[in-house]
């Protein structure tokens, strides 16, 4: 009796491993990416508005594709969705890869692939957010976002960055290869996953909300119905999408966060889309040393993620997430007065990384909890729609303030904007649940 009842427990313990360290392992790859793209674009230009326009290319499918992704993520099963993004993903910076190595392609190369990524990544981020959940014990919510969180900024800023600008500076190529690879491996692991815990497809569970996955009744299967089929799915589409709207719209709380979210990413991409100029011309550093200054702004991150749990369970969501609102504009507000050196820079961002890492994993564990399961996909896509689609207006505001008032104007407004914000949240936070 004894070893019936471990075997799911088990089972559910070696799937929560496998997840996470699929995450860790594409999360090196995405510094490595992340940090390779912009060295990329530096020696095709020098235009501000250019580079800031790789990010820009890069989030813009979050604005275009986060509802939709939201509705199709919930028809399917969060693993084997998951696990096939990724391959695409794979295929895709294997593309711009060939491109690098055999010096080839241009900008709009950088723009196109760049793009190609982000949309797969809007359906790979809801599955993965459908799944943590049926691999983790409700109440062991914090610590899974935490740990999560820990890997995705020890991995992809802290490891992942300096590796791809080092391996920049050896052959172009090389960070680019380490990302495909890392695809590879993570899609190897998501694969592992216990079937069971795919977390059922709308079309098997029966989608509520009065939405209807399959063809309404009356309807012939027959293919003389098929254009009426095919009406019938992008109606029953977009009722789906309908109603996580809808259900977002009626929660204040989780509205509010999100649109703080979508506040502070604009901010956030508006500073960082010229950060790799704003380091070069300001700090004086080299290609390789560029990584190592974006992994010291994370030390900040990875140790907000493995504190997160307790801070969070110490202070409770609220109090925590207030308390990153106001900190976290002010650090970036003197990080564009006063940071000329790499010390000044890096204790500035890493305060900023902190706060960054204790409001994701207050937030998503929120999330997690309020939200019905059937509607988690929807729900989170309305949420990273309003979260991320923020994030190319950001990058291209950023390129233009950074040409028209310097390289430091943009983290000065966006800590203005971020601090307006926060302001206007603090009634609406008060609904926060207390236990």
């Amino acid at each position: 009796m004894t070893a019936l009842l471990e075997t799911p427990v088990r089972r559910a313990r070696r799937d929560w491993r496998l997840l996470w360290s699929a995450g860790a392992i594409s999360s090196l790859g995405d510094g490595a990416f992340l940090a390779a793209l912009p060295l990329l674009a530096a020696t095709m230009t020098t235009d501000p508005r250019l580079i800031a326009g790789v990010t820009a290319w890069g989030t813009l499918p979050w604005l275009l594709a986060a509802l939709p992704a939201g509705a199709v993520a919930d028809r399917l099963d969060a693993r084997r969705t998951l696990m096939v993004v990724q391959l695409a993903q794979a295929l895709l910076i294997g593309v711009l890869a060939v491109l690098v190595t055999v010096r080839s392609g241009g900008i709009l190369a950088v723009y196109a692939v760049a793009f190609a990524v982000g949309l797969a990544e809007t359906l790979a981020k809801v599955s993965g957010q459908r799944l943590l959940p049926a691999v983790v014990d409700p109440a062991d919510l914090e610590k899974a976002n935490g740990r999560q969180n820990g890997a995705l900024f020890a991995n992809r800023q802290f490891l992942g960055q300096p590796l791809g600008a080092f391996l920049f500076s050896v052959a172009a190529g090389l960070p680019f290869w380490v990302d495909v690879a890392s695809f590879l491996v993570s899609a190897i692991l998501v694969h592992r996953i216990g079937r069971s815990s795919g977390v059922a497809s709308g079309a098997a569970s029966g989608v509520s909300s009065g939405a209807s996955p399959g063809l309404p009744s009356g309807v012939s299967s027959g293919a003389s119905s098929g254009r009426s089929a095919q009406r019938s799915v992008g109606r029953s589409l977009q009722r789906e999408i309908a109603a996580g709207v809808r259900w977002l719209a009626s929660h204040r709380l989780l509205r509010t966060l999100s649109l703080l979210a979508g506040v502070a990413n604009l901010a956030n991409f508006l500073a960082m889309a010229t950060f790799v100029l704003f380091v070069r011309d300001r700090l004086g550093v080299s290609d390789a040393a560029y990584g190592v200054v974006v992994a010291l702004t994370g030390i900040g991150g990875v140790l907000g993620s493995f504190l997160s749990g307790r801070i969070v369970g110490r202070f409770g969501g609220r109090r925590t997430v207030t308390t990153t609102l106001f900190v976290t504009p002010t650090a970036m507000i003197v990080l564009g007065l006063y940071a000329h050196d790499i010390v000044t820079l890096t204790a500035l961002a890493s305060v900023t990384t902190f706060s960054a890492s204790l409001w994701n994993v207050a937030v998503m564990s929120v999330r997690q909890r309020a939200v019905p399961a059937d509607l988690m996909g929807r729900v989170a896509s309305v949420g990273l729609l309003l979260a991320f689609g923020t994030q190319p207006i950001g990058a291209l505001l950023g390129g233009y303030v950074a040409q028209w008032w310097g390289l430091a104007a943009p983290w000065i407004v966006a800590g203005v904007l971020r601090l307006v914000a926060a302001v206007a949240s603090l009634r609406p936070l008060a609904a926060w649940p207390r236990s």
